[in-house]
This record gives structure tokens, sequence and C-alpha cells, in this order.
């Protein structure tokens, strides 16, 4: 396969605001890749376009090899997607199991396969042993940690998360990050929006930082650092968009 994520002046407008601004990316097979911004910069935007959850106005975009608006239901095979906000609040009454049993069969995973990859997947994010509670009961990282179970279901070639530590303790983040690395390691690409620092310096292998809708800079943290002689991504981010961005996760 060639680029997982292959777009060329890519943007969307809201009536006369731009969001996205001519955003050209290149994502490769097996890499973290992630979209560094502040809150508004852009990001949820490009990840909403890119799982073709909402239209460009403007340049195109490609997700493993299809058009993102002209084949919009091949584009959605391939990918999964994991949101900012958990998805579990309307399966409280349901146990973990249960919720990913629905969402396999939304994802067409074959019904002889369901139980045995729902285990799996449970099995994956430690899981397993709260598996037959209620979804109510888990705390907001065991609710991540389902939804990230849940985006991995059908096997996607890419994974997208958008915020996936986003209110999330310190030790939960670390967990994330651990989980979010073996799939790196076993192959999968991953798209990862943050206004993190830390989490984009440890976790991608290669980024874009992003301010009003527009790339101000991109490459590997260890390169974009070097470039400019400084020792942290919030000195690389402060020079390229006037602003400070910190917010420390341990």
């Amino acid at each position: 396969m060639g680029l997982i994520i292959e777009t060329a002046g890519l943007g969307r407008a809201f009536g006369g605001a731009i969001a996205v601004d001519a955003l050209t990316l290149a994502v490769s097979p097996g890499e973290i890749f992630g979209l560094l911004g502040p809150n508004g910069a852009g990001k949820t935007t490009t990840i909403r376009m890119l799982s073709t959850l909402l239209p460009p106005t403007t340049g195109t975009a490609r997700v493993c090899g299809h058009d993102v608006a002209r084949r919009a239901g091949e584009v959605r095979r391939h990918i999964g997607y994991v949101p900012q906000q958990v998805s579990s609040m309307g399966h409280y009454m349901l146990t973990g199991r249960e919720k990913a049993e629905i969402e396999a069969a939304l994802y067409h995973v074959p019904r002889r396969r369901v139980q045995a990859r729902v285990s799996e997947l449970l099995e994956l994010v430690q899981l397993s042993a709260c598996a037959d509670r209620l979804v109510q009961t888990y705390s907001g990282g065991m609710q991540k940690r389902l939804d990230l179970a849940c985006g991995l279901l059908h096997r996607p070639d890419l994974l997208i998360l958008d915020e996936p530590t986003l209110g999330l303790d310190v030790q939960s983040r670390h967990h994330m990050w651990d989980h979010i690395r073996s799939l790196r390691d076993e192959g999968m690409t991953v798209l990862l929006a943050t206004n993190y620092m830390d989490e984009a310096d440890r976790l991608c292998d290669r980024l874009v930082i992003i301010d009003h809708g527009r790339e101000v800079a991109g490459g590997s943290p260890a390169a974009l650092k070097a470039a400019m002689g400084v020792s942290s991504l919030d000195e690389v981010f402060l020079r390229h968009t006037g602003h400070a961005l910190r917010e420390e996760v341990g």
C-alpha cells in the first residue's frame, strides 16, 4: 500500500470562517502521525473530513487509496475512529462486552467471529476482568479504553484518535500511550490529534503543527527541535505561532 493519508490543498469553511486552510499531508503506513495545535486550530475538522463525516470545501484527500468525497464507503471500511468524547453515554445500561458486540455488528464483523474478536480486544485494553460490568460503573479511563477497543474491532488499516487522553489522569494517559505504541509496533497507522506537547513528543514519529487552520511546521519531534536549537516542542510551537501551548501530562 502507498500512502495511508494523502491530501492536497485540503480546506473547510463554515460560512465566511475558514477552519482548515490548504492543508497538505502525507502519512506513511505504520507510523504515528500527529496533528498538534490548540483548541480551535482545525484538528477535529481535519479528522472529520478524513473520516468522511464532513465534506471538504476545497482540495482533495485520499485515505487508504480512496477519495474521501467520492468513495466514502470504501474509506470507512479501512478506518477506525475514536472521537474526543467517550461514546458510552447511550450505553450505560450495557456491559462493556455487550457494547463491544453491538459495535462489532455495526462494523459488519462476521457473526461467528464476534465473540472471539471482542474478547481479544478487551484483553488488549486490559478490560477482560470487568467486561461483564455495566459501562456506567467504568471510570473515564476505562471508557476511553473501551472506545479504543471498539475502534479496532474490524482490523482497520488506519486508526484515527481525536485527543484520546483528554480528561484522563496521568496514570490512565500513560496506559493509553502504551496501547497506542503497541498498535504502531504491530504495523498499524495511527493519526493522533492532540494539544498535549508531551504526548506529541513521546508518541509521534512525525507531526504537523497547525495554527488557525494552517500548517506552520512539520517533521519529526526531534528534527523540529534540532532545527531550532531548542529542547522542547513548546519552544518550537511558541516560535512558529507567537504563543505558548503548554499542558503537562506527566
